[in-house]
């Protein structure tokens, strides 16, 4: 089972715990909800390389853009997952198989990286956390990853 902690994993990266931090997006550019959200307004790069793919595109489920963070001493990437098409109506809003997409993309990106991530897919995109994490489990294994969960 991945190791999990409890904090906020922004500030967590900024602090220089992870090399690597991951989040769910759609493939409309919008981050408007939940961590990417807070992403966006952290790390408005983060934003702006997601606006660099294709809008709208399904072909993007399963793939990640990502951008290079500075900020004072801490240095880390931000990656945008591409786990839903889109977040309007009836959910859930998660692919699973853009999740382990993602994740191998990820491992091969970042082999020796430190990974942090939330319970990507399982919140807003509405997805089964019991189906999501064995499948970013089998993508890092052997890898330093690490669930971040809130507090509270």
């Amino acid at each position: 089972m991945m190791p999990t902690i409890k904090g906020d994993l922004i500030q967590l990266a900024l602090n220089g715990e992870f090399d690597v931090i991951v989040h769910g997006c759609n493939c409309f550019h919008a981050m408007g909800a939940g961590i990417a959200r807070a992403v966006a307004a952290e790390f408005p790069d983060a934003l702006e390389a997601d606006k660099q793919t294709n809008l709208g595109s399904r072909s993007k489920l399963g793939t990640i853009s990502s951008v290079q963070i500075t900020r004072g001493s801490a240095e880390f990437v931000v990656v945008n997952a591409y786990t839903q098409f889109h977040w309007e109506g009836p959910g859930p809003f998660v692919e699973y198989e853009a999740i382990s997409g993602c994740f191998s993309k990820i491992a091969r990106a970042f082999p020796a990286s430190r990974i942090g991530y939330p319970m990507i897919g399982a919140g807003l995109a509405g997805g089964d956390w019991a189906e999501i994490a064995p499948r970013i489990d089998a993508a890092l294994a052997g890898m330093n990853h690490t669930l971040v969960i809130l507090p509270g």
